[in-house]
């Protein structure tokens, strides 16, 4: 059978009506769902059959959904969640406890340098944070006997750095760890990690994906191709007994799926970090133009780059998919067809100038969010990642003058308006 192109897999994955059934996938806005006998519904319960019987733990709108980005990103299995931080969270708890350990990329959003290093902290998990450019060898002394996972974004937010994945993927599988990868910024249109040398990957659905700014959402998605059973000693969770299941072990009783299995039937059913059922809805609307909304996310990106490194009050750009940006070649390797709509730049004067001018916006919004069809901007050192103090801000590769601007599908013209007369009022 011919592999389905993805913009196919955009509109028509996940979910395949029969006769007379409808064409739009439903809502199904229920908790529960019957069965005729007990022995039917205690067999779900043991996980010996496949069906749903309590949303909280699978829900028909939300696997169809899961279903359509697993196909997009080439996984074997995936399973949403109730926003991307919470996906953060799964992930690595699906393979950690106290006393455990994982090393990141310092570069991360600051949501989830704030998850790793606080939280999870709290639960007896460690981090160690390092240079995502940091060479084999220094990425490599971070590891520890206790290590779990390697944790890295694929385009980072905010400071745009492209992750390295075939280094990144080869330290981890030496190490016996899987690579965990947060593919937000530049979604399966433009990048596939799984063909790099991940093993998990991980969304805020929140962004692009969703693209509209109305539902908040996660979703992670399993290669399959992590041989739990190879590494039995590190992760006990997956390949000796479940008390919790009549002593079910995930990765004989489930194979390739044994990661998701674990997510859905052991964390989804103690943490309840579901997504709803309308959530997934709308996520399946924004879903369903991804192919087209992405590259003209890149077109208006790639624009708006390039007047604002041609500025005389600009101090920098950094713009992945710009000729001559620190990291064009290897956005060139690793997403030939575009990076995202997201720049990161400093105005001269600093950071209060940069604040000064993102005041003026109008067409621009301040606002806490990031990649969906508005144009937004927001001033991370203030805002995303305020927690942190000047030289933790660095570490995450944010400059305290960064402006984090997103730049949306409007028209492209009207977008560089707005830029110029905010731009005239700071420095006039």
């Amino acid at each position: 059978m011919r592999k389905r192109g993805t913009g196919t897999i955009c509109i028509q994955g996940g979910y395949q009506p029969k006769k007379g059934e409808a064409r739009v996938l439903p809502i199904y806005q229920s908790t529960t769902f019957k069965y005729e006998t007990s022995e039917q519904m205690a067999r779900l319960f043991d996980l010996e059959d496949s069906g749903y019987f309590y949303s909280r733990l699978q829900n028909p709108t939300c696997d169809a959904v899961a279903a359509k980005i697993c196909e997009l990103e080439g996984g074997v299995g995936a399973m949403l969640t109730s926003s991307g931080q919470a996906a953060s969270f799964l992930a690595i708890f699906n393979l950690c406890g106290a006393g455990d350990h994982i090393v990141s990329s310092s570069t991360i959003y600051g949501g989830t340098s704030n998850l790793f290093t606080v939280t999870l902290k709290k639960l007896g998990i460690e981090v160690t944070l390092v240079d995502p450019d940091a060479s084999e060898e220094e990425l490599a002394a971070a590891f520890r006997p206790n290590t779990k996972a390697l944790f890295a974004e694929t385009l980072s937010n905010p400071s745009l750095v492209v992750l390295d994945f075939e280094k990144f993927a080869r330290v981890a599988h030496e190490h016996g760890v899987p690579l965990i990868v947060d593919n937000t910024f530049a979604t399966p249109i433009n990048c596939r990690p799984f063909e790099w040398g991940a093993d998990i990957v991980t969304h805020s659905t929140t962004k692009y994906m969703d693209g509209h700014a109305m539902a908040v959402g996660g979703c992670i998605v399993d290669s399959g191709n992590f041989d739990w059973m190879a590494h039995r000693e590190k992760y006990p969770g997956l390949t000796t007994p479940d008390d919790s299941y009549h002593g079910l072990v995930y990765a004989e009783s489930f194979g390739k799926m044994a990661y998701i299995m674990k997510a859905v039937a052991q964390l989804m059913r103690d943490l309840g970090t579901c997504q709803s059922p309308q959530n997934a809805f709308l996520l399946n609307v924004g879903l369903e133009t991804l192919h087209l909304r992405v590259p003209r996310h890149c077109e208006n990106a790639r624009r708006v780059a390039e007047w604002l490194s041609s500025n005389p009050h600009v101090a920098w750009v950094n713009y992945p998919g710009l000729p001559g940006d620190k990291y064009f070649e290897r956005a060139q390797k690793y997403m030939p067809n575009g990076t995202c709509g997201v720049i990161a730049f400093g105005l001269k004067g600093g950071r209060e100038q940069s604040i000064a001018f993102m005041d003026k916006l109008g067409l621009g919004a301040i606002v806490t969010h990031v990649a969906d069809a508005r144009t937004s901007v927001l001033h991370p050192a203030s805002h995303t990642h305020r927690q942190l103090n000047d030289e933790q801000l660095i570490e995450a590769g944010v400059r305290p003058d960064l402006i984090r601007l997103s730049v949306g599908i409007e028209d492209v013209e009207d977008i560089l308006a707005d830029l110029e007369q905010a731009m005239a009022h700071v420095y006039e």
